[in-house]
């Protein structure tokens, strides 16, 4: 089977990606994005039904397409899918869906080779953008030691209470995702919130408080929790470890349906039921693990990875393999790198490093002959 030549192949059709694809375009230089899903978006089509953003429309949109939403309005989940589809459509950005990148490796000639389940690209760069926490759910391995009448899901498999059974539930991880989903489904069934406090943004998205407030937020958020300060360097390891602070949802929502707070981990299982790190045994009939993903970079067969997992890159340039970029990490350079309102510098910067790359290449070439 003959190998497909790409100059810069792009894994991931989500936001990131996506901006990544405008701002190469922009450069002139030809990229091709790869997706396992059938449409783009559908990423943002498999979260739970009442998900909203937490930053209001205004500040939503990727470079060169505003979001098509009144400023100070939250988009639903399908609303961020349905542009994200748009704006691959308006700037026709070179998608291809239903493709599974496999692996990546080196090649002999400097570049990298890309499998997939439709074939082979040989490609001078890739970017992955595969998402901020990764494509693996991070689910305590205890979790194989409950007993099976619990019916147990994921964050990501979660999208509305009417799949949950009668009874108590556990919902473990206190970040914006498992706050808001405790709220939602206490009020039908008793509900515990398990995990460590993340803390809270002060204001309620959608208050006139937080119209004001959110100018200084999204700069903060871009221009001081950052890598490159102090109390960014601080605040990058809590975040990509441990959760962000809840956003919507507040501890007094919470108290106000009765959800029972515990900041004690999950440590394991006794009797086939989930127990705490202080001993105690929780009886429920359901858990829902909101306790984020993996990163599993293991199809990319190139040694930059840490003892943590995560690439050694700095703003998405990995120094040590040259070609090879990531983008729509968390704190990828900031606090913002893994909202919306964020991601669309580090895709230009990622652009741009390709490019230079490029005419780099161009002058080199030229000099030798």
């Amino acid at each position: 089977m003959r190998t497909e030549q790409i100059d810069t192949v792009i894994v991931g059709a989500g936001q990131a990606g996506l901006a990544t694809a405008y701002h190469l375009r922009n450069h002139d230089r030809p990229c091709l994005v790869l997706d396992a899903n059938t449409r783009v978006g559908d990423n943002w089509r498999r979260q739970w039904d009442s998900l909203r953003l937490y930053s209001p429309a205004r500040y939503d949109g990727l470079p060169g397409m505003p979001f098509p939403a009144t400023g100070w309005s939250f988009p639903g989940k399908d609303d961020v899918a349905d542009y994200l589809e748009a704006y691959a459509h308006r700037f026709r950005l070179p998608v291809r869906l239903s493709t599974r990148v496999r692996s990546v490796d080196p090649d002999a000639h400097g570049g990298f080779l890309v499998d997939t389940d439709a074939g082979t690209l040989a490609a001078r760069n890739v970017v992955v953008a595969t998402g901020t926490f990764g494509r693996t759910p991070a689910i305590p391995e205890c979790a194989s030691d409950l007993d099976p009448a619990i019916l147990q899901l994921h964050s990501s498999e979660y999208r509305r209470p009417e799949q949950l059974r009668d009874g108590p539930t556990l919902v473990v991880g206190a970040s914006h995702s498992g706050a808001d989903i405790a709220y939602e489904v206490a009020a039908t069934r008793p509900t515990i919130l398990c995990g460590r406090d993340c803390g809270s943004i002060p204001v309620r998205p959608e208050s006139w408080q937080a119209r004001l407030l959110f100018p200084m937020m999204i700069f903060a958020w871009r221009h001081v929790l950052t890598r490159c300060t102090p109390i960014g360097r601080k605040q990058m390891p809590k975040v990509r470890f441990h959760g962000a602070p809840a956003l919507r949802v507040k501890p007094a929502d919470l108290r106000d349906r009765d959800v029972t707070r515990i900041e004690q981990r999950i440590s394991g299982a006794r009797d086939g039921r989930p127990e705490t790190a202080d001993g105690q045994v929780l009886d429920v009939a359901n858990i829902v693990w909101c306790t984020g993903f993996r990163q599993v970079f293991d199809w990319i067969h190139l040694p930059v990875f840490g003892p943590d997992g995560w690439p050694e890159e700095m703003r998405g340039v990995v120094d040590d393999a040259p070609g090879l970029y990531f983008c729509g990490l968390s704190f990828q350079y900031a606090f913002s790198s893994m909202v919306l309102p964020g991601v669309g510098r580090d895709a230009a910067y990622i652009a741009d490093r390709i490019h230079r790359r490029a005419d780099d290449e161009t002058t080199i070439e030229h000099q030798l002959a």
